[in-house]
């Protein structure tokens, strides 16, 4: 009988690094090469001293209070208001206006019906907060913004239907009537603005041949107003950081809704900084004038003769909080679109493929009476 063979197992194959290189005699010690690489590291991995050129944050600049324009010389097309308007926003981006026609009384009256909006608790202004979805309402605030809310408070006011029933929910005693003098007031500075805008194109240098079309697209749904809380007793330091802060975050945030002018009502400040990409000016305003800043509609139709600023007051040593209110207006398509070239009308592609299934059943039709014939 015939004996198998005993089963072997197979042994796995044996993998080993190699030994390690002797070091040569005139090499220094693996100890020796050790220190200096740690030396190196220590040094490379140092993270070093970072300093902003000076030219990156934009230097505040004190420039002489903007010319008043009185408004009646304005509509009569008085050459020299004409002309200063032209310079100053050229210069600044601003201008002063005054003798405007709405009396002062009711803008005082409006302030203080808006400073009720402020007054409400923190979780009734968290049900009407400002979202992508809803662009209007209080502003939400997120980590080191928290310490800038401190200082001022915004609301965006419209006359969207959803903002209104949102806000008689939570203060139903007051808001009605505070959106009716809203309405008035927008109602009247719509009408100022539009005025000063038809000055402006009638006598801007330049214009941009695309200007109709980027107006036309960049319209705003109806009038819109932030309306802002300053508060009072505000430390020097806190100040002048809260400014350093406004400053980076406007620039870079820019204006969250597109604007031809916006319209400034903030008697009663101390100062009013002007910031743009070109730098950061500051004056002192008169007294019962109203600020009217270049938006970024007015740069596009302009040719970038007007650049786009953005403004905002400020108020120290007050004994109370302030209200200041900034009215975005935009021209509606009826006056844009009054010298726009008439285009063919584009047929959708839900169009062509209806057109081209009537085509076809046409043929087919005229295919079988001519065989019956």
């Amino acid at each position: 009988m015939a004996v198998s063979p005993e089963y072997m197992p197979e042994n796995p194959i044996d993998f080993r690094a190699p030994p390690p290189s002797p070091i040569a005699s005139g090499r220094r010690s693996s100890v020796t090469n050790d220190g200096v690489l740690s030396e190196f590291l220590e040094h490379s991995l140092r993270v070093p001293d970072l300093f902003l050129p000076d030219n990156f944050f934009p230097k505040q600049k004190i420039v002489e209070t903007p010319p008043r324009i009185d408004c009646q010389s304005l509509n009569s097309k008085e050459s020299n208001s004409v002309l200063k308007t032209l310079d100053s926003i050229a210069r600044i981006g601003c201008f002063q206006l005054v003798n405007f026609g709405i009396p002062s009384e009711f803008i005082k009256l409006v302030s203080v019906m808006a400073a009720g909006i402020f007054q409400l608790p923190s979780e009734k202004k968290a049900a009407v907060m400002k979202s992508p979805e809803k662009p209007y309402g209080f502003e939400e605030v997120h980590g080191d913004q928290e310490a800038e809310n401190e200082l001022s408070e915004e609301f965006v006011w419209s006359k969207d239907e959803s903002l209104k029933l949102d806000m008689e929910r939570i203060w139903p005693t007051g808001y009605s009537n505070f959106s009716e003098k809203m309405e008035t007031l927008s109602s009247d500075l719509g009408n100022l603005a539009a005025k000063i805008l038809q000055v402006l194109r009638e006598n801007c240098p330049r214009k941009s041949k695309y200007a109709n079309d980027m107006m036309q697209r960049q319209d705003l749904t109806g009038p819109v107003c932030c309306l802002y809380k300053h508060r009072r007793d505000i430390p020097a330091d806190r100040l002048a950081s809260s400014l350093g802060y406004d400053v980076f975050s406007m620039l870079i945030r820019g204006n969250d809704y597109s604007h031809a002018l916006c319209l400034h009502i903030c008697d009663g400040s101390s100062q009013f900084h002007v910031y743009s990409k070109k730098g950061w000016v500051s004056f002192c305003p008169d007294k019962d004038a109203l600020i009217v800043t270049v938006g970024d509609q007015t740069q596009a139709w302009s040719g970038g003769q007007y650049k786009q600023v953005l403004g905002r007051p400020i108020f120290k040593g007050e004994d109370e909080d302030n209200i200041s209110m900034a009215f975005l207006y935009s021209p509606p398509n009826t006056i844009i679109c009054c010298s726009k070239t008439t285009k063919g009308k584009a047929l959708s592609l839900g169009q062509q493929a209806i057109l081209a299934i009537i085509l076809t059943l046409v043929y087919h039709l005229l295919v079988y009476f001519y065989k019956k014939l």
